[in-house]
């Protein structure tokens, strides 16, 4: 908000106030650390293989939401059960901490503790801020095209084996 307000040469304060009004008109406005997304253009869903320990959760969340993604699920490939997948929708800080308080509460674990900390998160929106999470986050640098369907067992989304289609990577949907 302050760098538009230098822009505009106005009040931060104004900015908020108009902000405000295009979500009241029905935009989806994302606040972010460093400033505001507005979500108009479509969301392609990308899933990730990911290992890491408890420690790492926060961070890799944070990474996530911090530079624009979404986190829309987490899965795992159970060899017995199959597919055991959980809804998250986590889109800030506030609700990665949210998340973490529930975990620490004891009333549940993380699904990626039944495969050794192996999981997936089907995500929004990450390879559009690739080089800003590359900046950020050492393990950001391995996320690219060439490697992000490597070792999935799970059909892809239509829309995001259209994508990967769109970049000549063939992807299972069935």
């Amino acid at each position: 908000g302050t760098s538009l307000a230098k822009q505009l040469n106005v009040s931060r304060q104004v900015i908020v106030q108009d902000i405000a009004l295009l979500r009241a008109a029905g935009h989806d406005i994302l606040a972010m650390n460093q400033g505001y997304i507005m979500q108009s253009r479509p969301k392609v869903n990308r899933v990730f293989k990911v290992i890491h320990t408890e420690q790492d959760v926060a961070e890799e969340l944070n990474t996530i939401v911090d530079f624009g993604g979404i986190v829309k699920d987490v899965f795992v490939y159970h060899k017995t059960y199959g597919v055991i997948r959980a809804d998250m929708d986590i889109k800030s800080r506030l609700d990665v901490e949210n998340f973490i308080e529930k975990i620490k509460s004891g009333k549940s674990n993380l699904l990626m503790d039944v495969t050794s900390g192996y999981h997936y998160h089907t995500t929004k929106a990450i390879f559009d801020n690739i080089d800003a999470i590359s900046n950020e986050h050492a393990k950001g640098a391995e996320l690219n095209l060439e490697n992000a369907t490597e070792g999935l067992t799970v059909p892809f989304h239509a829309g995001a084996a259209k994508y990967f289609k769109e970049k000549d990577i063939e992807v299972a949907t069935k």
